[in-house]
């Protein structure tokens, strides 16, 4: 893979928390800043166009269908977006040479170990949205040109899902506003990662030619619970979190109860550690 400097980069899913954050850290380097309304990611032939008017030397794919509990319902949907989605874009790069980056997820696996994930363990996802994300990294990691597949975890930043209503902070902060009672799951642990940090780290593997499978989240981990009550603290607003357990809320879509990234592959390539999610997010809600 080339080194990043001076390339041309299509971003997909642009207007998302991680797209907003390349876009933003790549500036001019960006080809085309491509969010949904650009390109359907699903439409192979709006991929084709969009690619040859772009003319990238590079493709981030940072789109994604990321309802975990609609997926459920719409599964062709999910499908369509995280597993077609890529497979287009795979091929495109493939006829062209053009390296191709893309994002997974953490609910890849079934949260069944209590040590962290690294890369060669077994996926077994729990639900169709990571059915989905895992038959999009593979459509990435078998195509025939340079690729990076990144898996990381609860990502959050500026620019989250509109379906969802914003990121999980968001949401948690807007409900505490509004004086909503909040319950939030206290069982599931995993890694937030700042879409920020998250953007850097793409580009530090890119410019090192890294291809094939990499974890990469910010250090710690944590609840929903505890990222929650750690936005309200870092907002200054005091309001009661109940901890509550994830079989309580009845969701249509299981998650995994444990599904902490080790990120042991993405410092043996000599990168430092992204900093602990707690100061990412004292970052992000600074006044």
């Amino acid at each position: 893979m080339i080194a990043s400097v001076g390339l041309r980069i299509l971003v997909t899913g642009a207007s998302g928390q991680l797209g907003r954050a390349l876009v933003e850290l790549l500036g001019e380097r960006v080809a085309l800043a491509a969010g949904r309304e650009t390109l359907d990611v699903t439409d192979a032939v709006a991929v084709r166009r969009v690619f040859g008017q772009a003319r990238p030397d590079l493709v981030v794919n940072a789109a994604a269908y990321n309802d975990v509990d609609g997926a459920e319902s719409q599964r062709e949907l999910a499908f369509a977006v995280n597993a077609h989605g890529p497979a287009h874009l795979a091929r495109v790069c493939e006829e062209a040479g053009v390296p191709l980056v893309h994002i997974s997820t953490d609910y890849v696996f079934d949260g069944a170990q209590r040590r962290p994930y690294v890369e060669d363990d077994p996926p077994n996802p729990l639900g169709a949205y990571g059915a989905s994300k895992l038959a999009g990294e593979q459509a990435a990691l078998e195509a025939g040109c340079p690729r990076l597949v990144l898996r990381t975890s609860g990502v959050f930043g500026d620019g989250g899902s509109r379906v969802k209503g914003g990121s999980f902070v968001d949401r948690i902060l807007a409900l505490a506003r509004s004086g909503q009672p909040l319950r939030v799951v206290g069982d599931q642990l995993f890694s937030p990662t700042y879409a920020k940090d998250l953007a850097a780290a793409l580009l530090a593997l890119v410019a090192r030619g890294v291809q094939g499978l990499v974890h990469v989240t910010n250090s710690g981990s944590c609840s929903w619970h505890a990222l929650a009550v750690a936005a309200l603290r870092l907002s200054g607003i005091d309001a009661a979190v109940a901890e509550i357990h994830a079989e309580e809320l009845a969701r249509p879509a299981r998650r995994p109860a444990y599904s902490v990234l080790s990120n042991d592959r993405y410092q043996a390539l000599g990168l430092a550690p992204l900093r602990p999610w707690h100061d990412a997010l004292s970052e992000l809600l600074r006044p």
